[in-house]
């Protein structure tokens, strides 16, 4: 057998993941969340990220489950969902590609505030909380960057939407 064939097979696969890296790369870069990272940054970031696929009407998450991750949707859409208790549900929120929800895991061991349900078929990018804390912590000028965007966005979510008069 030629010895060179293995190589070639070698490299046509390496190149296929170079290609999902760069997307994978591309997909967090344009998170508003991790936007101010580096490609080197995003790179140790990215292997963190463990992507899940849910089919319409699939839930991510429920109302009062323990906040273990955050999310990016890749692909499709979701709505956040408040449940009152008495079969009537509230529409608080529709998400498409690049939101991110579930971030407030990331601040606290309190149980989800609402529930996240699939409205068509999305790819969706999760990070465990132990896993993006450990990362942080190891990394704390990326922790620092991530921190400071989520305040800035929890804060302009807050202005826009439920304190009109600050």
């Amino acid at each position: 057998m030629d010895q060179k064939t293995p190589r070639l097979w070698t490299a046509i696969f390496r190149r296929d993941n170079r290609d999902e890296t760069r997307e994978m790369l591309d997909f967090l870069g344009g998170s508003a969340l991790f936007c101010s990272l580096s490609k080197r940054e995003l790179r140790s970031l990215a292997a963190i990220a463990h992507m899940r696929s849910y089919q319409e009407g699939e839930y991510v998450f429920r109302k009062g489950q323990p906040g273990a991750a955050m999310f990016i949707i890749r692909t499709g859409e979701v709505e956040v969902i408040d449940h009152d208790g008495r079969d009537h549900d509230t529409i608080i929120a529709s998400l498409g590609p690049n939101a991110f929800f579930g971030e407030l895991a990331l601040l606290d061991d309190s149980p989800r505030s609402a529930s996240v349900k699939a409205i068509a078929s999305a790819e969706i990018c999760a990070f465990s909380r132990t896993d993006l804390e450990r990362f942080l912590a190891a990394f704390p000028q990326i922790g620092l960057q991530v921190y400071r965007e989520l305040a800035l966005i929890i804060g302009s979510r807050l202005k826009k939407n439920q304190c009109p008069d600050i």
